[in-house]
């Protein structure tokens, strides 16, 4: 049921807005009540962070593939933020309308709600990327993701390209920035391993410098 509430609330939302969109008006087109409604989502709020998780789990199923272990760390990056963004495609215009709804003036509540939504999106692509920094690094590390993931975030929102090819090439060019600072302060390039995550074969401080420009 809770799937079937964010289905029909995304699609109301497409036929009009986010902002237009009441609890009510899911209740009416599903036949069920209000109290149904509030047995899996609260606050209409609730409903932008179920549409994030799911993101979130299309993610991590994607990083359970067999071939997703064999690319470096960058190519992880890449291939975790683009399938979460590539998760919300077919809705993008929602998602941008969803972002507005929080950073509304009176939504206080819900923008510290959206900081902690960007903390766990960023440490599930962390631990699809398996890495295993720790102390400063960890910290520098999980600085610098974030900025590359809200800033292609904010990129892709509004970018028009086939399959989102723009930001797909923003991202790249984002990481291997990153990757070219790794090169003097190295916060990307050193890892400590433990016996349940295997070590990462190639470092974003020593990618190869024959790859293409953009990562698929």
């Amino acid at each position: 049921m809770a799937e079937r509430i964010l289905d029909a609330a995304i699609r109301q939302a497409e036929l009009s807005s986010w902002e237009s969109l009441r609890l009510h008006h899911i209740a009416i087109e599903l036949g069920i009540t209000l109290e149904d409604v509030h047995r899996y989502y609260r606050q209409k709020d609730d409903l932008v962070e179920a549409w994030y998780d799911r993101a979130d789990r299309a993610m991590l199923s994607d990083a359970a593939s067999p071939d997703y272990l064999r690319l470096s760390p960058r190519e992880r990056f890449h291939r975790s933020i683009m399938c979460w963004l590539d998760a919300m495609e077919k809705h993008r215009r929602v998602s941008r309308d969803m972002l507005m709804y929080k950073f509304e003036l009176g939504h206080v509540h819900l923008q510290v709600l959206g900081l902690l939504r960007i903390s766990r999106t960023v440490q599930w692509i962390l631990e699809s990327a398996r890495r295993d920094t720790i102390h400063l690094r960890r910290v520098v590390e999980e600085t610098a993701l974030t900025s590359i993931y809200l800033a292609s975030f904010g990129h892709w929102l509004f970018d028009n390209s086939h399959h989102s090819e723009k930001t797909r090439q923003f991202l790249n060019r984002l990481l291997r920035r990153a990757e070219g600072l790794a090169r003097f302060i190295q916060p990307f390039g050193e890892q400590q391993t433990t016996q349940a995550a295997p070590p990462v074969a190639n470092d974003l401080a020593v990618a190869r410098e024959t790859e293409p420009e953009s990562v698929p």
